[in-house]
């Protein structure tokens, strides 16, 4: 009991990330000996590929992995113009003629360690090596198979752009670089995880972003210590503040290149990671969760419409079916007499306590939506229908729950996909709610509400007030929260978010 005891203590306990550092080795001039170096380094493995070819006398390979390259340009633009140019001099002198003379490609990168062979054999890249040479070409002729950009389908709009991001993170630079014709928008990429050795890259403004935010993130994905980087949720447990324990994040997270751009101008920092077909934007506001692409596109009465439905359906996923468990135990007689009476009726003809069949319901419906979003999609469907049948005809026929109280959950349901970011920390905060209603009545469900306010109240984003422009208040920057101007009055003043009022952006030195 004492070593498990020690042993939660010890995986529970705060242990600084340490930058992580990889080992330079530097190639040898023995050709055979890189070779043989890879060919162990990699176990033999059928997929690395070392095409050997002599220069006029100078041993010569070429080296890459199989299907990550294109062949057509690996056989057409580097072999054959190799063995059809007449070489001569020396192996340095080989390489020059190779680099400046034969290759066409824009991408052709010196490297001398193993560290940067394996990563650009990795990346997609061909290695040129020659015997007795210190130096590498590496040669960008990615060929990779990638999905064909596609509409998102977790972020759907009725007007804008079908394009969402795919998987190749140099496909969504580009996607970037297209709605941003600006040379002011910067791409820097490095290298995380020691094992995946994932490649990301961030974007930003150079004109827009605060200098002292970007030091302060590329200082963290520095610490970043993992072994591999495979989606997006990695990543954010590393850029929240220290000592935040909430169910909201700080960083945001999209799909669509259309929106990163528009973060992007306001002076935040996109994050794209290879091989994940969304971006992670910083810093990342509580009301940006009620903010969509459609909002800019319909006019602005409308939108101003759908952002308070959205700010409703938030408060009603979450504080519904707590209010209506501590109204019904510890207050009934504030419902009107009619409802009052089916109310009644139900809680008498079922066997479990209001509070119980309620927090049921809800575990009920939450294995059911797991159920159809992971079941392949016809089964889903199936799961759906099965569901709705059983659970909501049958168990009310057999009296195990009531119909107002499945009424409650269903439109709660139907709220917390009003806004699906929110889902998550909507779902656990009206069990949460629940709970506190049915021990505590009303009182409790206020008490709880207060703890998640002064939560999200004392919530900062790098240095930003995480409840900005509400509090500290601005009303210039009001102007697109709950109440969205017309794009007259959008666009008379660029608000960056580092600019926001009780924005304390401090380095992260200061802060330890």
């Amino acid at each position: 009991m004492y070593q498990f005891i020690r042993d939660l203590k010890e995986i529970y306990t705060h242990q600084p990330n340490l930058p992580y550092t990889e080992k330079q080795t530097p190639v040898s001039l023995s050709l055979q000996s890189n070779i043989d170096y890879l060919k162990i380094r990699y176990e033999n493995s059928p997929d690395l590929t070392v095409r050997e070819i002599r220069l006029n006398g100078i041993n010569a390979a070429v080296i890459n992995i199989d299907n990550m390259v294109d062949k057509d340009i690996l056989a057409l633009g580097i072999i054959k113009p190799i063995f059809e140019y007449s070489f001569s001099g020396t192996p340095e002198k080989c390489m020059n003629d190779i680099k400046y003379k034969i290759l066409y490609t824009d991408e052709i990168i010196d490297i001398d360690t193993y560290e940067e062979i394996e990563s650009k054999i990795l990346s997609g890249f061909a290695v040129i090596a020659l015997d007795g040479c210190e130096k590498m070409l590496a040669v960008g002729i990615q060929g990779y198979q990638s999905r064909s950009i596609s509409e998102p389908e977790a972020d759907v709009v009725q007007r804008g752009s079908k394009e969402g991001f795919v998987e190749p993170m140099r496909v969504n630079m580009s996607m970037l670089r297209r709605r941003i014709k600006n040379p002011k928008l910067k791409f820097e990429t490095m290298t995380i995880g020691n094992v995946s050795r994932t490649e990301i890259c961030l974007c930003y403004l150079t004109d827009a972003v605060s200098d002292k935010i970007l030091n302060k993130l590329k200082k963290r994905l520095h610490q970043v210590n993992l072994k591999t980087v495979l989606t997006t949720g990695y990543l954010v447990p590393f850029l929240e503040e220290k000592g935040d324990f909430s169910f909201f994040s700080g960083v945001g997270v999209s799909e669509r290149p259309d929106t990163v751009c528009g973060k992007i101008t306001e002076g935040r920092i996109a994050i794209l990671i290879d091989g994940v077909s969304s971006a992670v934007i910083v810093p990342f506001l509580f009301v940006e969760y009620f903010q969509t692409l459609d909002d800019y596109s319909n006019r602005a009465y409308f939108a101003t419409f759908t952002r308070l439905l959205k700010y409703c359906a938030f408060f009603i996923s979450m504080l519904l079916p707590g209010i209506y468990v501590s109204l019904a135990t510890f207050n009934p007689e504030m419902f009107p007499t009619l409802m009052l009476n089916k109310i009644a009726g139900s809680i008498s003809a079922t066997p479990l306590s209001l509070m119980y069949e309620t927090i049921l319901i809800q575990l009920v419906y939450e294995m059911m939506r797991e159920a159809g979003l992971r079941m392949p999609q016809p089964l889903g469907y199936a799961v759906s229908i099965v569901g709705g049948l059983v659970v909501g005809d049958t168990a009310i026929n057999a009296g195990l729950i009531g119909a107002p109280t499945l009424m409650v959950v269903a439109i709660t349901a139907i709220c917390s996909y009003v806004i699906p970011n929110l889902y998550a920390p909507s779902a656990v905060l009206r069990i949460i709610f629940t709970l506190a209603g049915g021990i505590f009545g009303i009182w409790g469900v206020a008490a709880v509400f207060c703890v998640m306010l002064v939560n999200i109240c004392g919530k900062n984003s790098f240095g930003v007030p995480y409840t900005s422009p509400i509090t500290p208040f601005s009303a210039a920057a009001m102007r697109d929260v709950i109440i969205r101007a017309g794009w007259k009055v959008l666009s008379r003043k660029n608000e960056y978010v580092q600019n926001l009022p009780g924005a304390n952006i401090q380095s992260e030195d200061s802060e330890q």
